[in-house]
């Protein structure tokens, strides 16, 4: 459910952020700048996947990093909502680093339910999985 509900938060900022930029009753900046804050978030998001995951090995452990990532989405997401430009850059970046935290170490916490690669059960579980990340 928390990979779903990060899926849908990642996505639906792909969906509604571009028009947001560019919307006259939202940021109204240029399609030039647009397209660029678009792609820095973009790109943000799957290049603090290793820093999340070096994070999450080294400091907190899987488990905690992925609870604390999800109140970071959360949180950024709630900025987000605060009508005003310097908390739209401040929200758009708590996503892009709770994102960065979730994404490598959720996948981490799933592969660490089943006793090994050899566990008949694992491959059930990582279909749960991706069948969560394809509903988001």
């Amino acid at each position: 459910m928390t990979e779903m509900w990060e899926r849908f938060s990642y996505y639906g900022m792909r969906a509604l952020l571009p028009l947001y930029l560019i919307a006259p009753g939202g940021l109204d900046m240029n399609p030039a700048t647009a397209t660029a804050i678009y792609s820095v978030y973009l790109s943000l998001v799957y290049l603090l996947a290793m820093p999340g995951g070096w994070f999450g090995d080294r400091v907190w452990g899987p488990r905690k990093t992925v609870a604390i990532a999800g109140g970071v989405i959360m949180l950024g997401h709630l900025t987000l909502a605060l009508p005003s430009e310097g908390t739209f850059f401040a929200g758009l970046g708590l996503v892009a680093i709770g994102s960065g935290l979730l994404k490598s170490n959720i996948s981490t916490m799933v592969g660490h339910l089943y006793d090994g690669p050899e566990d008949p059960r694992r491959d059930g579980g990582f279909t749960i999985f991706y069948m969560g990340i394809n509903m988001g």
